[in-house]
C-alpha cells in the first residue's frame, strides 16, 4: 500500500481498451445507472470513470481490480448508490472520480482527496455569472490574466476538488478564495494544509488536492 495519494487521467478509450476494463467489475447499481444513459458517449465516460476508479484503488492498495469493494454515499440525502465514492470494507481508503467528454481522472489515498478535470473549451467571461464562482480577488486576476479562459477553469477545477473534499459547497464558492494560488502553477505545489497535483494540457485542465502529496501514475 502506499502512503500517499494516487492520481490517474487518462481518456475514455484508453480506459475502456484495457484487456481487464470489464463491465463485470461494476456492481448492480452501477450497472443500471450506466443503462439508463441515453448517449452511448455519456455511458462510455460513466462507465470508464467508476473502472478507472478501481484500478487507482487497486494500484494504491495492492489488490486486485476485482477484489476493490466500490459504493457511494450522499450526504445530502444520506443514501447510497450515488454521491461521494468510497470503499465499503475500508473506510481509512478514500477515492475521488471526475468525467467530461471522452476524458476521466480518478483518485485514491490514505487521506481524503478531491480531483476535477474539465474540457479547456469556451467559457463565459461575463462578470456577473463569474461572481457565482470567484471571489472578487480571483475574478481581478482571471480578467487580467493573458487567457481569461483558462485561468478560469483553473480556479474552476480547484474548487471543484475541494467540494469533493468535503472543504466547500457550490454555495461557498464565491466566499472562498484562492487568490494566492499561482494560475499557471508547477504540476506540484502546496498552500496551506494541501497539496495540489495540477496539469494543463491543450485539451484539459486538471486538479488534484490532498492534505498528503498526490502522485500522478499511469495506466
Amino acid at each position: 500500500m502506499s502512503n500517499h495519494p494516487l492520481a490517474l487521467l487518462a481518456t475514455t478509450a484508453d480506459v475502456l481498451a484495457r484487456p481487464d476494463a470489464d463491465e463485470r467489475l461494476l456492481n448492480d447499481v452501477e450497472r443500471e445507472r450506466a443503462d439508463r444513459f441515453r448517449r452511448q458517449a455519456d455511458r462510455d465516460d460513466f462507465l470508464a470513470a467508476h473502472l478507472l476508479v478501481r484500478f487507482c484503488a487497486a494500484t494504491h492498495l495492492g489488490i486486485d481490480p476485482a477484489d476493490v469493494a466500490f459504493g457511494q454515499h450522499c450526504p445530502g440525502c444520506d443514501r447510497t448508490g450515488h454521491g461521494r465514492p468510497l470503499l465499503t470494507d475500508r473506510p481509512g481508503t478514500h477515492l475521488s472520480l471526475s468525467h467530461t467528454g471522452g476524458i476521466i481522472a480518478a483518485a485514491a489515498g490514505p487521506v481524503p482527496i478531491g480531483v476535477d478535470v474539465e474540457h479547456l473549451g469556451p467559457r463565459t467571461n461575463d462578470p456577473a455569472s463569474l461572481s457565482h464562482v470567484l471571489s472578487p480577488a480571483e475574478a481581478e486576476l482571471v480578467a487580467t490574466h493573458p487567457d481569461p479562459t483558462r485561468a478560469f477553469l483553473r480556479q474552476w477545477v480547484r474548487k471543484e476538488a475541494l467540494i469533493k473534499l468535503g472543504l466547500a459547497t457550490l454555495d461557498s464558492l464565491p466566499g472562498l478564495d484562492l487568490s494566492a494560488l499561482p494560475l499557471d502553477p508547477p504540476l506540484q505545489h502546496r498552500h496551506g494544509d494541501l497539496h495540489y497535483l495540477e496539469v494543463t494540457t491543450d485539451q484539459v485542465v486538471f486538479t488534484a488536492a490532498a492534505t498528503l502529496q498526490p502522485t500522478l501514475g499511469t495506466l
